[in-house]
């Protein structure tokens, strides 16, 4: 199952991109939201080979993944691979500079089943597709608005 949005954002491309690698504010989003995270690697810059294992509730279960960078180029994008027990997934943020102070932002996410249980829970979204990209997409241009405010704040 893929999903693909694009959002274009009045704020520079090195800004845009600082911002989508501000790992440790990412952190605390998921924090602030009843995750626990914490990092697999000891790297001390954004790079290649970060990782991170979260746990959270969803839909009533404690729900376990391991994450990792796989691809850092600044300014770019980046290319984070999930996996979990039942599913595996890949998101790729692109950025392209349509300007000196814009950038439009692509976000693609691929989720793929590991187990029939999974297979089949991952046919039941399909049914729902159309309502689960709306809200993708309604959640990248919430977070695209989000990063022209700080930019015009100067975060």
């Amino acid at each position: 199952m893929r999903f693909t949005s694009k959002a274009d954002i009045e704020a520079p491309i090195d800004h845009v991109f600082a911002r989508i690698t501000d790992f440790q504010t990412l952190e605390r989003a998921a924090l602030r939201r009843g995750a626990e995270v914490r990092r697999n690697d000891e790297r001390a810059s954004p790079g290649v080979g970060m990782g991170w294992h979260a746990s959270f509730m969803l839909r009533g279960k404690r729900r376990e993944i391991e994450t990792e960078l796989t691809e850092y180029n600044p300014p770019s994008g980046v290319t984070v691979l999930a996996r979990s027990t039942l599913l595996s997934g890949r998101m790729d943020v692109d950025l392209v500079a349509l300007s000196p102070g814009r950038t439009r932002m692509t976000v693609d996410l691929a989720v793929t089943p590991k187990t029939l249980a999974a297979r089949l829970m991952v046919q039941s979204l399909k049914l729902a597709r159309a309502n689960l990209a709306n809200r993708f997409r309604s959640r990248v241009a919430g977070y695209a608005v989000d990063l022209e405010e700080r930019f015009r704040r100067g975060a």
